[in-house]
Parts: C-alpha cells; structure tokens; sequence
C-alpha cells in the first residue's frame, strides 16, 4: 500500500508514470493506477515484462553511454518515479563524478524524486515539460549540473507516445545538444496485428486524460533527425525482440 499522497495529488485518476511505477514492481501507485494497469494488462499480457525490458534498455544505453562514449552528463527527460537502477545510478557504477538531471511535468515525480535525490550533489530533479524545450533547457542549466556546451547523454524513455505532435519539440531540444552528445528513445510501435489492442490501450489511457499514440517505426526514427543511430544497444535481445517487438522501438543516436 502506498503512503498517503501529498497535498493536491489527484489519486483517483489513473496516471502513466504510476501505471508504470506497478507494472515495475513498485509501491507508489494508487487503486485507480492499479486497476488501469490491470486493464492494460488484459489487453497486453506481455506488457509488464515489456515494462521491464524498457527499464533494462535505459540501464544498457547508460552504461554503454558513460563506459564507451565517456559521456559524464544526464538529462532525463519523462523520467517517472524513482525506481531500481535509476539513470544515475548506472551512470555512477561506471563514473562515480557523473551528473544527472530528472525532468518530469508530474508533481508526484517530483515530490519522490526531490525527497530521494536530497542528499546527492550530483543529482537534481526539475518541473518540466518535452513540450516546453526552451523553459526545460532553462529549468536543466540553472541547477548547475548540465554544460549544456559539452557532450550529454538526453533520454526520453517511454515518454512522446504521450505526446501529440513531440518532432518540433524534439527538433528543438536536439539543437541544444553539443556534438557528441546522444539521445535515447523508446517508443510504443504501430503494428498491423494488434490494431485493435492498441485502439483499447489507447481508450484507457485517454480515460485519464492522457493521450496515447503509437508510431510507425519510420516515424519513431524521424525523432532522431539527422542523428547517427548506434548498433551497439540493442532495443530487445534477440531471442525477445520477436515476441515483444509489438510493444515498441527504440534506439541510441549521436550527435555529429
């Protein structure tokens, strides 16, 4: 059961980040959460392992991306509640001087990720929004752990299904970038055999006010621009990527 919300936290309405938070396994979510996971659930039966591969696909891209590229620098964006291996927990497995920055437009993200956060000086959360790239870039350079002039590792996880129409925004934010710098996106995938599963996801989701959209895998790369995609982070391992490869697409591109 989780603790009691704080002040002005809507708890009867289902809320993708908490929704995600159940299907991981953790605590802070609420019965109207849990009941919509359970409708997705129905719906998609794989989609709490699909969950979990996510989450492992972030931890991958990090690594890889602090051990390999060297990159010293984090910004999360749509980074959901605090959970097990968070960005700059990997991050510091490999770099212990790593810096990350949590964005999310959610205040119940920000209530836990600031009340985990409170005591490391390498990490910062912030109130924001893909949406508002210039007020993001802004909200990111004045906690003082982003040189926005260097090389940064950008991920949107699980996050511009969400979005209406996320390429302008996103086209924004991969200008701030330096050279370099990599962005990380994964994607809830248009597939021709599960239309009408995606349509009854769809209606849950928008029950909560939240908008889901699925997306080509042509359109899911069309986020990255004229970024260089990497082979060496696979979105699913080989012997899933069949099975789950309904759930979505991702991948890990660089900055020329």
């Amino acid at each position: 059961m989780s603790a009691l919300p704080p002040g002005g936290i809507d708890v009867h309405t289902p809320n993708p980040a908490r929704i995600y938070d159940y299907m991981l396994g953790g605590k802070d979510n609420f019965a109207a959460d849990r009941e919509a996971a359970k409708r997705v659930l129905k719906v998609f039966p794989e989609s709490r392992e699909g969950a979990r591969r996510n989450r492992e696909f972030l931890g991958n891209a990090v690594r890889h991306l602090a051990a390999e590229v060297g990159i010293r620098q984090f910004v999360d964006i749509g980074a959901g509640l605090p959970t097990q291996d968070n960005v700059h927990q990997v991050a510091h497995s490999v770099a212990p001087d790593a810096r990350t920055v949590y964005v999310d437009n959610d205040p119940v993200v920000c209530v836990h990720g600031r009340a985990l956060l409170a005591n490391t000086d390498t990490v910062a959360m912030v109130n924001g929004d893909v949406r508002k790239p210039e007020d993001l870039h802004a909200k990111v350079a004045q906690t003082g752990l982003i040189d926005w002039s260097r090389p940064v590792g950008m991920l949107m996880v699980a996050l511009l299904h969400y979005v209406e129409e996320p390429y302008e925004h996103v086209a924004r934010l991969r200008e701030y970038l330096a050279p370099g710098s990599h962005l990380v996106i994964t994607h809830l995938t248009v597939d021709g055999s599960r239309a009408g599963d995606k349509e009854r996801l769809r209606q849950i989701y928008a029950e909560s006010g939240t908008p889901l959209i699925p997306r080509t895998v042509e359109e899911i790369g069309s986020l990255f621009g004229d970024f260089e995609l990497l082979d060496g982070v696979p979105f699913l391992p080989p012997h899933l990527a069949e099975r789950l490869r309904p759930l979505g697409a991702g991948g890990v591109a660089r900055k020329p």
